[in-house]
Order: structure tokens, then C-alpha cells, then sequence
């Protein structure tokens, strides 16, 4: 499975999952995304970026913002990418960011 996400820059990263259980996830850096899935479509509700995404989301401070707004199944993508590549997890998740209307977090 993959999900593509789309940045502002007009670059496409394409995302392994969306996965419903974090367990199915990586302890490796990269950049993660938390979508909602209702009535079989895909809404984006917050991105980020770790050196180790699994243990960031289950650990995450806004999981309350997940579920205030998410009206369907919280569902979990990561890109992963290796510490010093460019564009940076940094880079990736601001261009993720600033391409959509993400109601949890803010960079």
C-alpha cells in the first residue's frame, strides 16, 4: 500500500501505508502522517517528522487532536528517509505542511 501526499514546492512523496495499528511501523526516521479514513476516503490531519516515527506517534502529544478530528479511523503513513538526505524530514514535512489545511499541529 502507498499514499501519496502532495507538497506545496510540487514535489510528491509517496508514503508506505496508511496503516490502522502503529505496530506495522518502522522505529526509523522519517516523516509520518496521521489521516482519518471515513467512507472509504483519506483526510490528512497532522504530519511530522522523527528519528524514530513509531515510537513519536505512539508517544505523540496531539493524539487528542486526532481524535477530535477524525470522525472515522485514525490511520498511520510514513515516509522514510535516512538523516542527511535532502530535502530533510524538516523540509518534507513544512512542504507537506504548507500544501494543506492540517488541523492538528502547526509549524
Amino acid at each position: 500500500m502507498s499514499l501519496t501526499l502532495n507538497g506545496r514546492s510540487g514535489l510528491r512523496y509517496v508514503f508506505e501505508g496508511p496503516y490502522k495499528n502503529v505496530e506495522n511501523i518502522s522505529d526509523r526516521a522519517g516523516v509520518y502522517a496521521i489521516i482519518c479514513e471515513k467512507d472509504n476516503k483519506h483526510f490528512l490531519i497532522d504530519v511530522g517528522e522523527a528519528a524514530k516515527v513509531k515510537e513519536r506517534i505512539s508517544t505523540h502529544d496531539r493524539k487528542d487532536c486526532w481524535s477530535t478530528n477524525c470522525f472515522g479511523i485514525i490511520e498511520y503513513a510514513v515516509y522514510y528517509i535516512e538523516y542527511g538526505k535532502k530535502p530533510s524530514r524538516v523540509d518534507i514535512e513544512q512542504d507537506i505542511r504548507d500544501n494543506y489545511n492540517i488541523p492538528c499541529g502547526v509549524r
